[in-house]
């Protein structure tokens, strides 16, 4: 499987190192022609707005919206598929909105289908998700804010998994990248105006 970490900021290196000790080869994508053959793709966590420079900059905001591929977005990933931005999941991201930086904190999650003991999350000037659509299922929150969904084959986190060596999430998006490999996708419906 090879799978692509959005390259242009952020904490890319760190997915690249899970992806390859989970048995995937990780690519940089810095430019539309990275994503060519992509099974998967992660947008990291980073500053979204110089994400969003950059991704105008290298002309990859359309070349994004039309790859058929599971996508997984951490933190500043979370804020790239919303409506707002590239409008790949019917959600609405709320920027740094548990505080800025010193406000960064540590909590324990669980997960539906994850086994084991509590997911480790760390929530560095973290998002929350403060609308999602019928088709959006909410799997993790904190004080009542959403902060972890999916949405077909697309799974966001506001937090840094790839900073804690907690992989299991990495792991069920892996899962999702080998079904998609093995198997003719589906019709699928991306972003707010999906049937």
């Amino acid at each position: 499987m090879v799978v692509g970490v959005l390259a242009l900021q952020g904490d890319f290196d760190a997915h690249a190192k899970v992806l390859g000790a989970l048995g995937a080869q990780p690519r940089a994508v810095r430019t539309p022609a990275d994503l060519e053959g992509l099974d998967g793709l992660i947008i990291p966590g980073g500053e979204s707005t110089t994400m969003t420079l950059g991704i105008e900059r290298e002309g990859l905001a359309g070349p994004l919206r039309e790859l058929d591929v599971p996508i997984f977005g951490t933190c500043a990933g979370l804020i790239m598929l919303d409506r707002e931005h590239l409008g790949l999941m019917d959600i609405r991201a709320e920027r740094n909105a548990f505080g800025r930086q010193v406000r960064s904190f540590e909590a324990d999650l669980d997960f539906p289908g994850i086994e084991g003991p509590p997911v480790r999350a760390v929530f560095i000037r973290a998002p929350w998700i403060a609308e999602a659509g019928d088709d959006v299922t909410v799997l993790a929150s904190v004080d009542g804010h959403a902060v972890a969904a999916e949405q077909g084959d697309m799974l966001v986190v506001s937090f840094h998994p790839e900073i804690t060596g907690e992989h299991r999430l990495h792991e069920r998006f892996l899962e999702r990248v080998r079904a998609r490999c093995s198997a003719p996708p589906p019709a699928r419906g991306r972003g707010p105006s999906a049937a």
